[in-house]
């Protein structure tokens, strides 16, 4: 069995996806893979970030623009990342859903592993509404590793 070349994660920013991001990190390191780090975000409706940014004025309006906060995210899953040992990595933000987010990403740079953490497998939401880790590992051509992050 060959290693993994190219290992996909996916964060959201919560404790639960940073845990995800050290797995990947440090099985990136252990078998000298890039990583992806990636975060999906959904673009805020233009009529109601006009209206956040008339209210809290230009000096912090740019804020809740964008994908300022996925950018951060990204930031300090990369520093995570470094500090369990991955040389390779890259960082993706990307508009859209998650699931399709990573999805496209795993295609595009040709994948051969995903790595997502377990937030919302066990939840009543999750069951009914379906949970990212479930729906990734549904759809994905590649081998998904499910982190154990939440209990």
């Amino acid at each position: 069995m060959t290693a993994y070349r190219t290992i996909v994660v996916g964060t959201d920013g919560s404790n639960s996806s940073y845990r995800a991001v050290d797995r990947a990190a440090a099985l990136a390191a252990d078998t000298g893979a890039k990583l992806l780090v990636v975060c999906a975000y959904q673009a805020p409706d233009p009529r109601k970030v006009e209206a956040a940014q008339d209210r809290l004025g230009d000096d912090v309006g740019y804020q809740v623009v964008g994908a300022n906060p996925a950018e951060d995210t990204v930031r300090t899953a990369h520093d995570r990342a470094a500090k369990q040992g991955a040389k390779d990595v890259e960082t993706l933000v990307r508009d859209g859903n998650p699931v399709s987010v990573l999805s496209k990403v795993v295609h595009e740079r040709d994948a051969d592993l995903l790595v997502v953490g377990n937030r919302g497998l066990n939840t009543l939401a999750g069951r009914i509404l379906g949970s990212v880790p479930a729906e990734a590992a549904r759809k994905s051509p590649v081998d998904v590793l499910i982190v154990h992050t939440v209990s």
